[in-house]
């Protein structure tokens, strides 16, 4: 398993912008894809955006598609979560995670989480 550590969480105010970071501890040229979820006080974890590690290529969930953007750097083993415009409803603890093809990500790596909090 690949260990992952999240940073980059904090308090902004509604339309304010946070940059999640995500360093996996060794390469993850096994991991398949790369993703961020998130889960707040009384709701079930949920899928924010994920990216293919070859090949770049990303998902979002319909409630951050414009406003949030995944993007990775192999070189420093990163993958980053920009959050741009952040909303009240976007407070929650986000979660960095990796799987390999064919696994779900409930099976694959997960870190620590780190708390967002948007004020309004």
């Amino acid at each position: 398993q690949v260990q992952l550590v999240e940073s980059g969480g904090g308090l902004v105010q509604a339309g304010g912008s946070l940059r999640l970071s995500c360093v996996a501890s060794r390469r993850t040229f096994s991991s398949y894809a790369m993703g961020w979820f998130r889960q707040a006080p009384g709701k079930e974890r949920e899928h924010v955006a994920s990216i293919n590690w070859s090949t770049g290529s990303t998902s979002y969930s319909d409630s951050v598609k414009g406003r949030f953007t995944i993007s990775r750097d192999k070189a420093e083993n990163t993958v980053y979560l920009q959050m741009n415009s952040l909303k009240p409803e976007d407070t929650a603890v986000y979660y960095c995670a990796g799987r390999g093809a064919g696994i779900p990500w409930d099976r694959g790596s997960w870190g620590q989480g780190t708390q967002v909090t948007v004020s309004s």
